[in-house]
């Protein structure tokens, strides 16, 4: 696994759900095969599938449910299907050759209809963990990866939480994220010792609730 990069999305997942403080963060996660993605577009209507090792947006794709049939979003460009067969087919061709999860659809904040979400980076220095940074994260027009690789723009954390949910206290969300954040390092130590630097990707849905998308860790 070199160093401590612990590069699969579902290691470190599997690892949070075990705390029952942190489990309700987490979008509900499987592994991508036929039955886990019927079932999940099903109960959520929509769901991001991603490569378990990978990131910066790469091999992303949305996959929706509607009265209307299905459609997979990669990039720019979205395709429609009349039935979960056809739609399936289709994924299995445009996806990369990698192993893959299904997470339950987020309806992300929004400013100006560009879904945020946000990026706390936490490094440990010396024996104590401080945060390095706390920014918001603006989709692209058009996209629904947040991504600055694919055009993404940064904002403030505290500048992202008021425009996006003018009606939530900014600042009690910014703590909460702080807590997450403490407390899933302490997890994550537990699990995998020597990590000494992790990015949470949060992101809060339209009533203002917090998840935790991912949790990147960088060798030492």
């Amino acid at each position: 696994m070199g160093g401590r990069q612990l590069a699969s999305k579902w290691l470190k997942t599997e690892a949070l759900l075990t705390d029952p403080e942190v489990a309700p963060y987490i979008p509900q996660t499987r592994g991508l095969n036929r039955e886990n993605l019927y079932s999940m577009l099903e109960s959520y209507g929509f769901v991001v599938v991603k490569p378990i090792v990978g990131g910066g947006g790469y091999g992303v794709i949305k996959i929706n449910r509607s009265d209307m049939g299905y459609s997979i979003t990669k990039s720019l460009q979205t395709s429609r299907y009349a039935n979960f067969n056809d739609m399936y087919q289709a994924l299995l061709r445009v996806k990369v050759r990698r192993k893959y999860l299904i997470q339950q659809g987020i309806h992300l904040a929004r400013i100006q209809g560009r879904p945020i979400d946000y990026r706390v980076k936490y490094v440990k220095s010396g024996d104590h963990w401080e945060f390095r940074a706390m920014v918001g994260r603006l989709a692209r027009q058009g996209l629904f990866v947040t991504n600055l690789c694919k055009g993404g723009r940064l904002l403030s954390c505290s500048e992202g939480l008021r425009r996006s949910l003018p009606h939530i206290s900014s600042a009690a969300k910014r703590n909460e994220m702080r807590h997450l954040t403490r407390k899933c390092t302490a997890i994550l130590e537990r699990h995998f010792p020597g990590i000494g630097q992790l990015g949470f990707d949060y992101g809060l849905d339209y009533s203002g609730k917090i998840w935790i998308f991912e949790v990147n860790t960088r060798p030492q």
